[in-house]
């Protein structure tokens, strides 16, 4: 089990709001490549088609296509979803950690969550200041 926490200098609304649209997922999550949820959308039990890229020390990178069950929704807190092939656990979890500011945990069961929670880090910037 891999797990990676950080801060977003985001609202935990905005953050919630990114989340909850399913196309955002491959801008974020390593090695999914597109995302066609059914019509439950992002609600528990909706499955998703996901493709991905596979990659094989021996055969090289291969688009892959698989499904992603969304196992737990709990508004503005918690997201969780088990993906098929190859198989993962994924959970994360917001907490507000001030008003401009939300803490997000990433756990996963196989790969590495920091680059995640880095992907995220890098996509939900709302009240970050230039």
């Amino acid at each position: 089990m891999s797990e990676a926490t950080l801060e977003l200098l985001a609202p935990r609304a905005d953050v919630w709001a990114f989340l909850a649209e399913p196309y955002h997922l491959p801008d974020w999550w390593p090695g999914i490549t597109g995302i066609e949820p059914d019509v439950r959308g992002f609600a528990p039990g909706a499955r998703w088609k996901v493709h991905a890229q596979k990659r094989n020390v021996f055969t090289g990178t291969r688009s892959v296509e698989t499904m992603l069950l969304v196992k737990t929704i709990e508004p503005f807190e918690r997201f969780a979803f088990h993906v098929l092939e190859p198989k993962l656990d994924a959970e994360i979890r917001l907490r507000a950690s001030g008003e401009e500011r939300t803490e997000v945990t990433i756990a996963v069961s196989r790969g590495n969550a920091g680059v995640a929670v880095k992907r995220l880090y890098d996509l939900v910037q709302t009240a970050a200041t230039l």
